[in-house]
């Protein structure tokens, strides 16, 4: 692949077959990821917390038609 450099960028190229700009300082690179993984999990344990709310909403809602049963002798 033919590649030009970036004026006034050391560690940016540009393919010439895609016009696609290319980063290549590997350190940059695994930063980028490394938020990316970051993100996902953050993600991750945002859907795990809003599980876990609305099992307890259900679980709440539940005792308290249970406690209305009781009070009204049903």
């Amino acid at each position: 692949m033919a590649r030009l450099q970036v004026k006034g960028y050391s560690h940016l190229v540009r393919e010439v077959s895609s016009s696609g700009i290319v980063n290549t300082n590997i350190t940059e690179y695994e930063t980028y990821m490394k938020r990316i993984k970051a993100r996902e999990e953050h993600g991750d344990q945002i859907r795990s917390a809003v599980k876990d709310i609305n099992n307890l909403k259900t679980e709440l809602r539940e005792i308290k038609d249970l406690i209305k049963e009781l009070v009204n002798g049903s």
